[in-house]
């Protein structure tokens, strides 16, 4: 498959997982603050992106390791969002209902290349010590 059908699907994948996230984040957002709301929404969407990235965007089998290391994909993803939300809605006075959908644009194209690194590196078994003496 080719880089540019990945971040086709890989922009899909994106649309699920936003709505995912938002429909968390409002839910959650009646009862708790706005920050909290946020975390915990992108917590549980992010669980569904992994394996919507590996069955359809990579075509890759999901193993441990790559479950492991999928939160750091979306570290650079948090960084911006979780920032963007805070300055949109505590500094520019933006609804703290449309804050994440604008923050989570800039956040793209950074989460696409360290996604598809991870995804695609080939799991390596260890190689076993040997044993000196």
């Amino acid at each position: 498959m080719t880089v540019k059908a990945q971040l086709a699907r890989f922009a899909l994948v994106g649309v699920v997982n936003t709505g995912t996230y938002y429909g968390c984040y409002l839910a959650l957002l009646t009862w708790l603050p706005y920050l909290a709301a946020h975390v915990a929404g992108f917590a549980l969407s992010m669980t569904g992106s992994f394996f919507l990235n590996s069955f359809f965007t990579y075509r890759t089998r999901p193993t441990w390791r790559k479950f492991l290391l999928f939160p750091l994909t979306n570290a650079a993803n948090f960084v911006i969002t979780t920032g963007g939300v805070y300055l949109l809605v505590d500094l520019a006075g933006f609804s703290d209902r449309y804050a994440p959908l604008v923050a989570a644009a800039a956040a793209v194209p950074i989460t696409f290349v360290v996604s598809r690194t991870i995804m695609l590196r080939p799991d390596v078994p260890a190689k076993p010590v040997e044993r000196v003496g």
